[in-house]
């Protein structure tokens, strides 16, 4: 058991951390959930010879166990790409522990038992053992509480970005639900959400170790990394209340969203498009029909299997939706001008003229296969599911609606998790945000409400409203504080079926620009930068005492 036990705690992590997200939902779990693996990395090991390996492969094993969980829902659409990424993304973990082994304090001023007297002298007082103990220490605890939780948010955001990105689900998305706890976002982006919640995992730890340190001595001492980690929680939740209760004026802009619910399979083939054209013709009307003034209809993403610019039919289709129904209509298009493919977002207004974003960010093996023809076996990976790449777009195209009701930005698919994609919309003047996604492919799994959860920082982040058209789910109001107004369900509380939803977005009268909507992911980078200074800072004497012995060893040969 000994040898078993810093196993199973990394594997206890992973589980902790998937079970904190949708669609769990165990957000409480998120505080814990890293605890285990520092456990396992500090407090084992010590007679193993590559320590550091060790580390490295205690993080992996966390790492695997999380995403494997987590996104299980992959399996929706390519199992061996499920089974495959996560190899990739586990390095992450392995990388954090391996950084917290460098943090791993050596304790080598215990006194150290070698005669009857010292023997003697430490059983009269035993706190000649322990009271040099580094964990004993509040300030070396805040210490390395601030270490780990910096080189964990800058991993993250690492993930986000690099090789294209999949930043999904870092630790401080599990308090998507938790609005008080989220405000800080405009500030720092979700990841300071992150680091706060990763210090506290430390903080957690070092008590744990520094309990145990105080039984052995029997001695107990002021507190103040826990103290000052329980101030902290509390400060950051009342000016979360306070954020929320400084509301500035708004003004109402009223919205449909249809959720048209069209089998995969039929998505996009054009033997269904007259079926395609009768359902949201059907569902358009239920909703201008059930309330008045309705001054923007949203359908999702890749709505009509036809490309609508390049088809007659599905264009006069829906310019005559618009100008019959008097509304602006935003839907997801594929744009297939001579140039080039695009996953794009248009906008039709009921006075007939049109707006046309295309997609900037791609989904790796979504939208396009990287490497498609270096590395056949990616290709593989995706199947069938992504037989052609689309291209990518270049401008951060902001729609202006008709009658001056506002200017929004179409953020299509998985764009809404992109924090520094949707930044650039709002400097570009975006009002407020809509999302139209196709979450279809991921049938009735998690996929759809983990998008979600990942989503509702951005209206944080910028203080912009989202409203969200989904083609099964989760079709939604999110309002600028990140709370979750309205979800689109039928009368079994399902989210993936067809249907409307009606209701108001609150946009700003004079809209602001956030700190983060500024300046970016300006925390995020710090620490990533910081976690590479503390590195070297750790590593560069360990290779040099190396290579010393090295040279005597040789010397003496």
């Amino acid at each position: 058991m000994q040898r078993l036990w810093p196993w199973l705690a990394a594997i206890l992590s992973g589980v902790l951390g998937a079970a904190s997200l949708p669609p769990f939902d165990q957000t409480w779990l998120c505080w814990f959930a890293l605890a285990p693996l520092i456990a396992a990395v500090f407090f084992s090991g010590e007679k193993v010879r590559r320590r550091w390996l060790r580390d490295l492969e205690l993080g992996y094993l966390a790492g695997l166990t999380f995403f494997w969980i987590s996104f299980f829902w992959l399996t929706t659409v390519t199992a061996l790409g499920w089974f495959v990424l996560q190899f990739y993304m586990a390095i992450y973990y392995a990388l954090w522990a391996a950084f917290c082994g460098l943090m791993r304090p050596r304790e080598t001023s215990r006194i150290v038992v070698v005669d009857k007297w010292t023997e003697m002298l430490s059983r009269a007082n035993p706190e000649t053992l322990s009271s040099s103990s580094p964990w004993l220490r509040s300030g070396h605890n805040l210490f390395l509480a601030v270490c780990l939780a910096t080189a964990w948010t800058g991993l993250e955001w690492t993930r986000g970005w690099l090789f294209s990105g999949f930043g999904w689900n870092g630790l401080g998305v599990a308090l998507h639900a938790t609005w008080p706890m989220i405000q800080m976002a405009e500030f720092t982006g979700v990841a300071g959400v992150t680091f706060f919640v990763a210090f506290s995992n430390s903080i957690l730890a070092t008590t744990a170790r520094r309990i145990w340190e105080e039984t052995r001595s029997r001695i107990m001492r002021p507190h103040y990394d826990l103290t000052l980690t329980m101030v902290g929680l509390v400060g950051i939740f009342a000016f979360g209340v306070n954020a929320v209760q400084s509301r500035p004026p708004t003004r109402p802009l009223h919205v449909a969203l249809v959720q048209a619910s069209v089998p995969r399979a039929e998505k996009f083939d054009l033997r269904y498009k007259q079926k395609i054209f009768e359902k949201f013709d059907r569902l358009s009307r239920i909703a201008l029909t059930s309330t008045s003034g309705i001054d923007l209809l949203v359908w999702p993403e890749s709505a009509l299997p036809a490309p609508v610019l390049e088809d007659e039919q599905s264009f006069n289709f829906v310019n005559e939706l618009a100008a019959s129904a008097g509304v602006d209509i935003l839907l997801g298009v594929i744009d297939a001008p001579p140039e080039g493919v695009y996953n794009a977002a248009l906008l039709v207004r009921l006075d007939q003229q049109v707006q046309l974003y295309r997609k900037v960010h791609l989904v790796p093996f979504g939208e396009y296969v990287p490497l498609r023809r270096s590395f056949p076996l990616f290709a593989k990976i995706a199947g069938d599911q992504v037989p052609e790449d689309f291209d990518v777009g270049h401008e951060f195209t902001v729609f202006q609606l008709s009658k001056n009701h506002g200017r929004l930005a179409s953020l299509i698919c998985f764009e809404d998790t992109v924090g520094e994609l949707t930044r650039q919309f709002v400097l570009h003047g975006a009002d407020f945000l809509a999302n139209v996604t196709n979450d279809g492919w991921f049938l009735r799994s998690a996929g759809s409400r983990q998008h979600l959860a990942n989503a509702v920082f951005r209206c944080v982040e910028t203080r912009r409203p989202m409203v969200r058209a989904a083609n099964t789910g989760v079709t939604c109001f999110v309002n600028e504080f990140g709370r979750v107004t309205q979800v689109l369900r039928d009368d079994q509380g399902s989210i993936f079926e067809e249907g409307t939803l009606i209701g108001d977005v609150n946009i700003p009268i004079e809209p602001v620009l956030t700190f983060y909507t500024r300046n970016g992911e300006l925390f995020a980078k710090t620490c990533a930068i910081a976690t590479i200074l503390i590195a070297l800072v750790k590593i560069v004497p360990i290779l040099w005492i190396s290579l010393k012995r090295r040279k005597l060893a040789d010397r003496s040969a």
